[in-house]
């Protein structure tokens, strides 16, 4: 791919501005009280992804840019939380979603990558040998629980029991309401993540079912360090729903967690560390053809046999 999602320019957010092509590239108007009208001129070769705050307007054109470069283009709320509509360019390579599926598709190699992310959440080895998927379950519930436990009593808050029900919303505990308003954020992020990567949101491995099955997957990994602690510390908070969004926002390193994102997907779905070449490039090469024996064979081949004598 020409941008690597792990580059430094891998993710651009952008709000309250126009976006538009121009005869010397994609360029971004910006106005502010102090400087008045500014050009801003968009890397786009060496984006892997922009994310499209609110207030934010883009041209035709400028998106043709973008997917030309294979750069894909986000939708989200403020700050990159939430993501509400995504554009995935042609050129983008489907390696890691075939790792992905291929991974998804077998019973054996799905239940490893469950292991690896229990054991990416509580420490190497914490996985019992041969653990089958509801003994893993079960660990992580007690695992959360004691975390829930340990929070309560740092916050000297009593007894917490986790509670999401959208229909009683507003007789919810702050920290309930707190923590279900970082997760959603949370959940954005880690889709804008998956879909720069290729990769499907809808084939998880523990979570299944939904369209962002993989969502609650990767998002999982994050919950303890993140969203969790930052809900008790609201415990006292009159508006908990606000603030949560707005502390998450404040305090996330955006353009640091979307590359370790996307490195810990890369481990999980290939662990023996066979990545794509990020030197490839993609936009000279033809579709393959997938044959069960002899694997890819080159597009744009007559591939009939020759019957002439």
């Amino acid at each position: 791919m020409l941008p690597r999602v792990i580059d430094s320019l891998s993710f651009l957010y952008l709000d309250v501005v126009r976006v538009h092509q121009d005869d010397t590239g994609v360029c971004a108007e910006v106005t502010t009280e102090k400087r008045g009208n500014e050009t801003v001129y968009l890397p786009t070769a060496a984006l892997a992804c922009v994310l499209l705050g609110p207030g934010t307007s883009i041209t035709a054109p400028a998106l043709a840019t973008f997917a030309r470069h294979g750069t894909t283009v986000l939708v989200t709320g403020m700050a990159g939380v939430r993501c509400y509509a995504a554009t995935v360019p042609g050129t983008l390579t489907t390696t890691w979603l075939e790792h992905q599926a291929r991974a998804w598709a077998d019973d054996t190699r799905r239940l490893a990558v469950a292991t690896a992310m229990y054991e990416h959440r509580f420490g190497p080895g914490q996985a019992p040998p041969e653990a089958t998927l509801q003994q893993l379950r079960g660990l992580e519930g007690q695992r959360v629980k004691a975390l829930y436990k340990l929070l309560a009593q740092q916050h000297r808050i009593g007894r917490f029991r986790r509670s999401y029900d959208p229909d009683s919303w507003d007789t919810q505990d702050p920290v309930n309401l707190a923590l279900s308003a970082a997760n959603t954020c949370l959940y954005g992020i880690v889709h804008a993540a998956i879909v720069a990567l290729g990769c499907s949101p809808a084939l998880g491995f523990v979570h299944s079912g939904n369209q962002q099955a993989f969502v609650y997957d990767i998002a999982d990994l994050y919950k303890a360090e993140l969203t969790i602690p930052l809900a008790f510390s609201l415990n006292a908070s009159t508006h908990p729903e606000g603030e949560a969004r707005r502390s998450f926002r404040n305090g996330l390193r955006l353009f640091r967690l979307m590359p370790r994102i996307v490195r810990d997907l890369q481990t999980l779905l290939a662990p023996d560390g066979t990545h794509p070449d990020p030197d490839e490039d993609l936009d000279e090469q033809l579709i393959d053809l997938w044959d069960p024996v002899t694997g890819t064979l080159p597009g744009g081949t007559n591939h009939a046999h020759d019957e002439s004598p």
